[in-house]
């Protein structure tokens, strides 16, 4: 027999046991993560149904505009019919033909007494636009406590009393929330909303429930008018990638807290076909990797039923322990489906509707992860940048 082909024989014990270890290892870490994100959204859930604090400061809500969203008269609506004794709202655009105009302008008919300002401005302050065009409309905000939100938000009348509590207390320097995806129709958007839904909001909900203070989404920011100017204003983040991450870092700097508001609320999601989809995913992960350089290889750990599955495939052609095998196989498919259940049922959804979508949907967040390593390109509202390792976007030709 050749010296080579006994040195391979000689090995196979040894690679068969590596396999077998490298699966077991993928199963536990896959039916560890699933049990645990479960049980911090149903943590989230028994925190968010006790009783709110409330808060009636004067309030300036901030939302920048861009397009025609679908269902975008509904959501600016819902901010129109907040139970709060004094609130300002603040529409931004940056073009005068740009047609959520049309919508503002139903709102203000319909809502003659709301005090509503509208700003149109396409001065540039940075490469990243809603920044900027937030930048042109913090000088008409009338009150002390900003609340700026996305346009695709849909909010509760008990919004901004339940948002703003916590900035009360003068070592709270900004208040975010986490919230629940809802798709238009159409197979993309649906993936989309299951992305939020089903893996995004659970690692949140897990860094929370073991402590980790630093989410911000850009969904929601709530700060005083002062914490904001000792920060330098918006224009420190006018150039960044994920502004919200870095308006957080600031404000930490100062030696102010970040607060997760208990308040949950819904935003639409439309991807018009899976090109959309993926650029935005893209976009998302490699903010991802931006503010959390050292931990983002290890993010894999977070795609539960791929992770299972390649355990499973690993130890399925000599496995040692069987039971144990397939106990933790089971415990993270069960767990990743209780998940996706958990998340329909709170969203009043059908239950089963999206339940054939789970394979593609954690195949595709496996995609975006993997793909973000290779390329430093996004690209956001029809434009792309190239983004450096600080989060900075560099405008391309």
């Amino acid at each position: 027999m050749p010296i080579r082909t006994r040195h391979w024989l000689a090995l196979m014990p040894l690679i068969h046991l590596l396999t077998e270890s490298l699966g077991l290892a993928s199963l536990a870490l896959a039916a560890t993560y699933a049990t645990l994100a479960l049980v911090a959204v149903l943590a989230w859930q028994v925190r968010s149904a006790a009783p709110k604090p409330q808060c009636q400061r004067p309030v300036t809500v901030l939302k920048p505009l861009c397009g025609a969203e679908p269902r975008l008269y509904e959501n600016l609506r819902s901010f129109c019919h907040q139970n709060h004794p004094e609130y300002q709202i603040v529409f931004g655009v940056r073009d005068l033909t740009d047609p959520a105009l049309d919508v503002v302008a139903r709102l203000k008919a319909e809502f003659p007494l709301l005090p509503i300002d509208v700003v149109i401005n396409p001065q540039q302050h940075g490469s990243n636009c809603k920044v900027s065009n937030l930048i042109n409309m913090v000088a008409r905000a009338r009150h002390d406590v900003l609340a700026i939100s996305d346009s695709d938000t849909f909010v509760g009348c008990g919004y901004l009393t339940t948002v703003t509590a916590p900035l009360v207390d003068p070592d709270v320097g900004l208040v975010t929330c986490v919230y629940l995806g809802v798709p238009t129709r159409g197979i993309w958007s649906r993936l989309s909303s299951m992305y939020i839904n089903e893996w995004h909001v659970p690692s949140v909900l897990l860094a929370w429930l073991f402590g980790y203070g630093g989410y911000v989404s850009g969904q929601t920011l709530c700060l005083r008018r002062d914490t904001l100017q000792a920060i330098g204003g918006l224009q420190a983040t006018a150039n960044h990638l994920a502004e919200n991450y870095r308006l957080g870092e600031l404000i930490r700097g100062l030696g102010q807290r970040i607060v997760l508001s208990p308040y949950a609320f819904k935003t639409q999601h439309h991807e018009p076909n899976l090109d959309s989809l993926t650029r935005h995913e893209l976009r998302w992960m490699r903010a991802i990797r931006v503010v959390r350089p050292l931990s983002f290889p290890f993010l894999f750990i977070t795609f539960s039923l791929p992770l299972a599955v390649l355990g499973i495939a690993l130890t399925a052609a000599e496995p040692s322990f069987p039971t144990t095998e397939w106990a933790l196989f089971q415990t993270a498919v069960m767990a990743r489906l209780a998940l996706h259940f958990v998340n329909r049922l709170l969203g009043n959804r059908p239950p089963v509707r999206e339940f054939w979508l789970l394979p593609a949907r954690d195949l595709l967040t496996c995609w975006a992860w993997g793909r973000s390593f290779f390329t430093t390109r996004v690209m956001w509202l029809g434009r792309e940048f190239d983004v450096d390792a600080d989060g900075v976007m560099h405008r391309q030709p």
